[in-house]
């Protein structure tokens, strides 16, 4: 069963692209200069050190349901496109710990692992074989934050 893992949609980002930083601390976005390991939500691809990133809490579970969640994302200013991989983990992301959960068309979680990122394309097809999981969310199991979705491709 094949998989395609998505980045966030430029097109929510791009007008926070080149503002000035007063405008950005309005919105409760900071712009920081990358360090290693800082990952890009849009290009699954970690931020070049010394690069500009934007910082924002971002709602990447909405809909009625009690598993509706915002966290904290890393954006690069230079990402052009939303990446997508079919069937591939993204090199930038093999070296971290994931946690993968899987929802219902409703939202609702209804099961999770954690994976080692060179191990989730097991963990991915595997939380697939349930019919009823409609997509995956990918989480960096240290921090917490919201990594991409995995749907069936």
């Amino acid at each position: 069963m094949g998989f395609q893992l998505s980045g966030l949609p430029i097109e929510v980002f791009t007008p926070l692209f080149g503002q000035p930083d007063a405008v950005l601390r309005r919105q409760n976005v900071l712009r920081l200069v990358a360090e290693p390991g800082f990952p890009c939500r849009l290009s699954l691809r970690d931020a070049t050190p010394g690069e500009p990133v934007l910082l924002l809490s971002y709602p990447h579970l909405t809909g009625p349901t009690p598993y509706r969640a915002t966290g904290p994302i890393f954006v690069r200013e230079t990402a052009r496109e939303t990446a997508v991989f079919t069937n591939m983990v993204p090199p930038e992301m093999r070296p971290r710990l994931y946690s993968v959960r899987g929802y219902n068309d409703a939202g609702i979680m209804l099961d999770a692992d954690v994976a080692a990122g060179a191990a989730l394309e097991s963990l991915i097809e595997r939380l697939f074989e349930n019919p009823q999981i409609a997509y995956l969310h990918l989480h960096h199991a240290r921090r917490g934050c919201y990594a991409c979705r995995a749907d069936r491709a």
